[in-house]
């Protein structure tokens, strides 16, 4: 697998009178003029694969991919990520680190909403007090945990470390140095929000008005389970500047169908492949195919609630057992036929600071002889009490396949039955996650900024929003807290490898693979571009 590693060009960390972004792309859509031999600008309407959002499109509270496609096109942050990862300024004039913890951000003027509002400071400051209030239950609140004044005990109605200087201008103080915080600031946590949706916050999630490059077709243009319709934004000046007449996203039951309309054209781009497609996509759309490393990182989560795997002895042996009885290997040849490669942490190797070398990560080795004496070992402790060790999944998202795989694999090697359990979609999966009402489950995730930290924080700190498996550990929370304190990247990547060893030890989640993005598009689309997080620029293509 190619090492495509993803710097953060034009980005300094976080230190004193250090400028960060500055100048980097100041409007007008200059960014996206140059010529290209593919063909310019066209009013058709590209079409693409989708899935129904979990919740009303509030960037605060998106945090799964169906909704994000939606939201990262509809709204525009302070800075933009380019396909490489390098970042890029959107809304933003300039941000300033003025110390460790301070930093100072001038908006661009003429930036306004698709209603006409004007994008001003309190456009952000007010979206991220709501994001972070404790009452208002946001999925990435804990995006705003490193900002002076944010708590998950108190309701805190406003965050005391933003200040407005001007409607241009305002700061950021942050509780204790968090090195890459500037670089996260184009996760659509750190979005903006008009006026009118402080009204009525769920009716405004159904019809979002944002700044990005485009809007809604029209008021209900979201039609549930079915599609969204977007059109450009024509008061939108950033650098992602649409090239073409819209963007339909369907959403489909499963990959197959959404494949199958690729193939008849009824489907302009596909940004995933299905496992059935695999060994003749290519020879299928000769020449409109991608295959290549992105950052996503899949893991099979057994959580915290499930008994017989707490994190206690018992616990930890039978994590351990499950891990070793996978034949990573195999699988990622046999069922992805090598699009898929196994992993050897919990992160991703495009990111800068990835290492196959963290201490304990021989548990991921397939060795069913250790698997069957560690199961043993635990139930001479406690004897197992499951019927069946099921693995959910949601079955429009094309994991059946790969499921079954892993599934057959522990059967034969522990000598229970593990069998996958499939839910209708991707939103009826994830409402029975979050109410616990799933044992071990299918997990994964896709960066929001390229950093080593955004693969840990939120996804295994205590109480963070995607935790979804409800693990704690004061070692791991204290070794993250330093880790993404030091403003020296070599210390901070050393420090969160350690971070990750006590990840082995616990096994909060099992890495399976790391994944690349496989997509094609139709015959007489162009300008087809794959992100560094797997994402199409979908601004750039045309037809």
């Amino acid at each position: 697998m190619k090492r495509n590693k993803i710097g953060v060009a034009g980005l300094a960390l976080l230190g004193a009178t250090s400028l960060v972004l500055a100048g980097c792309a100041s409007g007008g859509g200059d960014t996206n003029t140059d010529d290209n031999s593919s063909g310019g600008t066209t009013t058709e309407v590209i079409t693409t694969n989708g899935s129904e959002p979990q919740n009303p499109l509030i960037p605060t509270n998106t945090n799964e991919t169906g909704g994000g496609k939606v939201v990262d096109s509809i709204f525009a942050g302070l800075i933009s990520y380019k396909a490489d990862g390098a970042v890029e300024n959107d809304v933003a004039e300039s941000i300033t680190t003025d110390s460790p913890t301070q930093l100072t951000v001038k908006l661009r003027d003429g930036v306004t909403f698709s209603n006409g509002d004007a994008v001003t400071a309190d456009s952000f400051i007010d979206a991220w007090n709501y994001g972070a209030r404790l009452a208002n239950k946001q999925n990435a609140s804990y995006f705003f945990e490193d900002i002076e004044g944010f708590s998950y005990e108190k309701d805190v109605e406003k965050l005391s470390g933003l200040k407005k200087v001007d409607d241009q201008t305002f700061t950021i103080t942050l509780n204790k140095p968090a090195s890459d915080f500037a670089q996260r600031l184009g996760y659509s946590a750190f979005f903006p929000l008009p006026k009118v949706a402080f009204e009525d916050m769920k009716a405004f999630g159904e019809n979002p008005i944002g700044n990005g490059p485009y809007k809604l077709a029209k008021e209900g243009a979201w039609e549930h389970n079915v599609r969204i319709d977007l059109v450009p934004n024509d008061s939108y000046d950033g650098p992602r500047k649409p090239k073409n007449g819209g963007l339909d996203i369907v959403f489909y039951a499963t990959q197959d169908s959404a494949y199958t309309d690729l193939l008849g054209g009824n489907l302009d781009v596909l940004d995933a492949i299905p496992d059935s497609a695999l060994e003749s996509y290519t020879t299928d759309l000769p020449d409109r195919t991608v295959n290549q490393p992105a950052a996503i990182f899949q893991s099979l989560t057994i959580p915290e609630w499930l008994d017989g795997f707490q994190t206690d002895e018992e616990g930890k042996l039978r994590r351990a057992a499950i891990s070793h009885s996978i034949n990573r290997d195999q699988i990622t040849d046999v069922v992805f036929k090598g699009t898929r490669t196994p992993a050897k942490d919990f992160t991703s190797p495009v990111i800068d600071g990835w290492s196959d070398s963290v201490p304990g990560n021989d548990v991921l080795d397939y060795d069913p002889e250790l698997a069957k004496k560690l199961w043993d070992e635990a139930d001479a402790i406690k004897p197992y009490s499951g019927e069946d060790f099921t693995i959910s999944y949601n079955a429009d998202g094309g994991h059946q396949t790969w499921v079954d795989a892993v599934a057959n694999s522990i059967s034969k090697t522990l000598g229970i039955k593990a069998v996958g359990k499939p839910f209708p979609d991707f939103a009826t999966y994830l409402d029975a996650r979050d109410n616990e009402k799933v044992d071990a489950f299918r997990s994964g995730w896709q960066a929001d900024y390229p950093g080593l930290y955004n693969f840990l924080g939120p996804l295994y700190a205590t109480g963070a929003g995607s935790n979804d498996g409800k693990y704690s550990d004061k070692k791991f929370d204290d070794l993250l807290a330093k880790g993404i304190s030091e403003t020296d990247e070599a210390a901070r990547n050393a420090t969160l490898l350690e971070a990750q060893s006590v990840l082995f030890e616990d096994l909060p989640a099992i890495p399976l693979w790391y994944s690349n993005v496989n997509g094609g598009w139709a015959d007489g689309v162009k300008n087809v571009e794959f992100g560094w997080n797997s994402v199409p620029l979908y601004y750039e293509i045309t037809k």
